[in-house]
């Protein structure tokens, strides 16, 4: 219960701490003039003889309203309060316009800049320095009295000074921390969304090179089968190539869903040059008539030797869907410091499975691919039919 009743204070008094302040310096200037404090900086009054402490209230409350807009206007009210806390200095020798003087000079330095504050403090050590040398030469002082004088003085708008600052440092450092812990989340969130985005990518990637191949293999095999004299023998060629394509299919969805279960182990096995004569044969299985060359070929880095077996595959698998029974040359040879790999087809004619394809996934990502290696990837019309070529540096290295 306790603890509740000072946080409610507490929440109410800085929600109306604009006004509050200055009503409570304001409540204390009267009780104080009422206690008759008066002359306490006598040594420096111009007047001939004593006056009513009510007369410190002059001073007192007129600074008391100035601080209503202190954070308005800071350096305004600060000189303004400034000018009556000299005059209640020189007259009636009252502290309630000091307090008003250290509470207006706080919230200005807090306010402040650097190069504010700096101006604050040489004229705040100018008039130390000032109220030191007219207390020695213009008051009946000693001079060890008026230098005590000068260093209270010093004291207690310097603390005040300090203390502005340190609140003020470490407001701006919390600040600091508090946008550097902003930035960081951002820049995890963008992370995160880059690592699915990657995530996903690479998820479309095997879809269509493993997963999609083998289902529209099926389905141009089943065709085939279909569009001819029934043959017992081709037919079950027809389905045992069906069948194996779908095993295939199979085993690389659950690779996947075991990724995507348990967020280890790899998606499907990397394509390797040994694969490559596996992928010919199925090609030519498929009814295309296949002239491989690569002569001499070195030996390639992992990422390279994986995006020209990506090539061949999906050159070939694009000549199954549109050009059934096409003449197909696949040259890969070293030249220029660079492994060209070139997929070019002839005749054929389109599968009706084509109809029910993919929209260019295939060869976008294999630029996609090739690009990030530091490749050149192209694939277009050429005469009597399609081209497919790519260009891999032979540095490229995993």
């Amino acid at each position: 219960m306790h603890e509740q009743v000072d946080g409610g204070i507490g929440a109410w008094y800085r929600r109306h701490r604009g006004w509050a302040d200055p009503a409570g310096m304001a409540l204390l200037a009267v009780v104080m003039a009422a206690l008759g404090f008066r002359g306490v900086w006598g040594s420096f009054s111009l007047l001939s003889g004593p006056v009513s402490p009510w007369w410190a209230l002059a001073f007192a409350l007129p600074a008391c309203a100035l601080a209503l807009v202190k954070r308005r206007l800071p350096m305004t009210v600060l000189g303004i309060v400034t000018i009556l806390f000299v005059a209640d200095l020189l007259t009636v020798g009252g502290i309630g316009t000091l307090f008003v003087l250290l509470d207006v000079l706080w919230t200005a330095v807090f306010l402040a800049g650097p190069r504010r504050r700096r101006t604050l403090l040489v004229l705040l050590s100018a008039s130390t320095v000032i109220l030191f040398i007219v207390a020695w030469l213009f008051t009946d002082m000693p001079f060890a009295v008026a230098f005590l004088i000068g260093v209270q003085f010093g004291a207690i708008f310097g603390t005040d000074y300090w203390w502005a600052v340190a609140v003020s440092q470490a407001h701006e450092l919390a600040e600091l921390h508090r946008q550097r812990a902003e930035d960081a989340a951002a820049v995890a969130e963008r992370d995160r969304a880059e690592a699915v985005q990657r995530e996903r990518e690479a998820m479309a990637r095997e879809l269509h090179d493993v997963v999609a191949g083998h289902v529209m293999a099926m389905a141009i095999r089943a065709e085939a089968a279909l569009s001819t004299t029934p043959d017992q023998t081709k037919d079950r060629e027809a389905l045992q190539a069906v069948r194996d394509a779908g095993l295939d299919a199979h085993g690389a969805l659950r690779s996947m869903i075991s990724v995507l279960r348990r967020g280890d182990g790899a998606l499907v096995a990397t394509p390797r040059w040994a694969d490559l004569d596996g992928i010919v044969r199925d090609a030519e299985r498929a009814g295309l008539v296949v002239g491989f060359d690569a002569p001499d070929v070195p030996e390639l880095g992992a990422a390279a030797e994986q995006a020209v077996v990506r090539i061949v595959r999906e050159a070939l698998t694009n000549c199954i869907r549109h050009a059934g029974g096409a003449e197909v040359d696949i040259e890969i040879v070293e030249r220029n410091a660079e492994v060209q790999v070139r997929v070019r087809s002839r005749g054929g004619v389109a599968s009706a499975a084509a109809a029910h394809g993919g929209e260019g996934w295939g060869l976008q990502m294999l630029r996609e691919r090739v690009g990030a290696l530091g490749g050149f990837f192209t694939a277009g019309p050429a005469p009597d039919g399609w081209s497919v070529e790519g260009r891999l540096p032979l540095e490229v290295r995993v």
